[in-house]
């Protein structure tokens, strides 16, 4: 529990939020004006968000050069993250008639600590050794 204090994680955090607005006035526009289901409306804003995420966790969360080889494994951090968000928001939305509109952010929230250390992983390409005693050192 310690690496929640780590100012990589706080980085993390920020970059987050960031991310999440992106997402969120992509997924509003989608939904709202393209007139998109909000299912189609979040996995494309999903994947165009990812893109700007991955530059930012690259140069402000973990201060790593991006790489092609990082670029393209960067999806797998999200496979994760997309699937709690996804389940989340059928299940605030379908199952428990929550709004369609603050369903995703909540769902985003749920992610957040699984999406850290796997994108952690790929983007320092450390072992989980290294990812522990760094997250215990800042």
């Amino acid at each position: 529990m310690a690496f929640f204090l780590s100012a990589q994680f706080w980085r993390f955090v920020i970059v987050g939020f960031i991310n999440t607005l992106h997402y969120y006035i992509l997924y509003l526009f989608f939904y709202h004006l393209i007139d998109f289901h909000y299912m189609a409306a979040h996995i494309i804003s999903f994947l165009i968000s990812m893109v700007g995420s991955f530059y930012l966790n690259s140069y402000f969360t973990y201060k790593v050069k991006p790489t092609l080889k990082k670029f393209l494994q960067f999806p797998l951090t999200y496979v994760v993250n997309i699937s709690i968000t996804t389940l989340a928001i059928w299940l605030f939305v379908d199952i428990m008639g929550w709004s369609e509109n603050i369903s995703p952010l909540l769902a985003s929230g749920l992610a957040i600590p699984f999406t850290f250390v796997v994108s952690k992983l790929i983007l320092t390409e450390g072992s989980r050794a290294k990812v522990k005693k760094e997250a215990y050192d800042e």
